[in-house]
């Protein structure tokens, strides 16, 4: 899968990827976030989360996994 972007944040239903977006800022990636969280809440399953590729730090998972 070829991509570009430092931040990859990636769509899950059903322990599925569905859907997958990459940006070089991270403003840019945590606001598609907090969007797709509004778009994709209601949808059975989900879960979403943001990545720093250059770190391999999780930085926001969707929902939230305390």
């Amino acid at each position: 899968m070829a991509h570009s972007g430092r931040y990859h944040l990636m769509l899950a239903t059903g322990g599925r990827s569905v859907q997958h977006g990459w940006w070089d800022r991270q403003e840019v990636a945590r606001d598609k976030f907090r969007r797709w969280v509004g778009e994709y809440q209601s949808m059975p399953d989900a879960r979403i989360s943001l990545t720093d590729l250059e770190s391999g730090d999780v930085l926001a998972t969707w929902p939230d996994e305390r």
